[in-house]
């Protein structure tokens, strides 16, 4: 049994960062800028591989963020998250991609991103 193991023990393949789509991202206009209501998006569905054995990786992320005069479009985000799907990426640089990405195009007051891994 313990050849077998060591057998599974192999490299999977995986893209680079250069696959993650930001350019999918959609935002709408703000229809209220004087007012700094907080806006939280939850989802289960964010997954990467790791980038040593190409094994998946599976988190949960949330973003809050208070909008200034746009905001994320839902359907555009799950498309750009998705993209991350065969990228070989740490938890810690996808938490930091995913938040300069969508400050670059939404350009809120705050945001805040939290990514746990399972």
């Amino acid at each position: 049994m313990k050849e077998q193991y060591q057998g599974l023990d192999q490299e999977l393949p995986s893209k680079g960062e250069e696959a993650i789509d930001p350019s999918c991202l959609l935002t709408f206009q703000y229809e209220y800028p004087n007012q700094q209501s907080q806006v939280e998006i939850d989802t289960d569905e964010f997954t990467a591989v790791c980038p040593w054995t190409g094994l998946p990786d599976y988190g949960v992320l949330t973003i809050s963020y208070v909008p200034a005069d746009s905001c994320i479009e839902l359907k555009s985000l799950k498309y750009y998250l998705l993209s991350y799907r065969d990228v070989g990426i740490v938890q810690e640089h996808a938490a930091n991609r995913v938040l300069n990405d969508l400050v670059a195009v939404c350009q809120p007051r705050s945001m805040k991103i939290t990514l746990d891994y399972k």
